[in-house]
């Protein structure tokens, strides 16, 4: 007997069979990273909105402060500021020997605030704001306490600078040594009631 011919059909339709699980497969695929791009969108985007939230009610809440807070604040600051002192011109002669030469120059500087003089202050800001006649003003007692204080600092200014050479006082350093031992000197004038905050060269000549 004859062994039964193979259908030349068997093989193709194994290859068929072979292909469709691929369509499948990059199906699958497109499904997947469609789903992970959305999700990645969406985080973003809820991200941005959270950001934006979290603004919106930051602001709210610094603008609803309480007027005593806003006070507080202000008084804080006003604390910090010291008392502007002008102490004007000086012509002095320096230690140079030959040539004999000499400074010309303005002098300012920030005094700290006393404590009685804060309280007083902060006192006068917060009745300042009734009716009635107005308060005294404390900054005018406190300038009248410094005029009787200038002719020590003045003092004070005259003997660290006439001990200074030219050379000295030409540089930047030589300067910023000189405010440092004013400071130092006018410090012991008031002899811890105040402090000297800052002190500042205004016209500065040697000749």
């Amino acid at each position: 007997m004859s062994k039964p011919l193979q259908t030349k059909d068997a093989k193709p339709k194994e290859e068929n069979n072979t292909k469709k699980p691929l369509g499948n497969v990059n199906t699958n695929v497109m499904i997947i990273a469609n789903t992970v791009v959305t999700i990645v969108i969406l985080a973003i985007f809820m991200v941005i909105m959270y950001s934006l939230f979290d603004n919106m009610i930051t602001n709210k809440i610094s603008a609803f402060h309480s007027p005593d807070e806003q006070i507080e604040e202000v008084e804080n600051v006003e604390d910090e500021r010291g008392i502007l002192l002008d102490l004007g011109d000086f012509i002095l002669n320096l230690a140079d020997i030959t040539p004999r030469r000499y400074l010309k120059v303005n002098v300012a500087m920030e005094l700290s605030k006393t404590q009685e003089e804060i309280e007083m202050l902060n006192s006068t800001q917060k009745s300042s704001g009734g009716h009635g006649s107005a308060p005294t003003d404390p900054m005018e007692s406190i300038a009248t306490e410094m005029e009787q204080y200038k002719p020590a600092i003045r003092d004070a200014i005259i003997s660290v600078m006439s001990n200074k050479t030219s050379d000295e006082l030409s540089s930047a350093t030589g300067k910023e040594l000189a405010k440092e031992e004013i400071k130092e000197m006018v410090n012991t004038v008031f002899n811890g009631q105040r402090e000297v905050m800052r002190v500042s060269f205004g016209q500065f000549i040697i000749q």
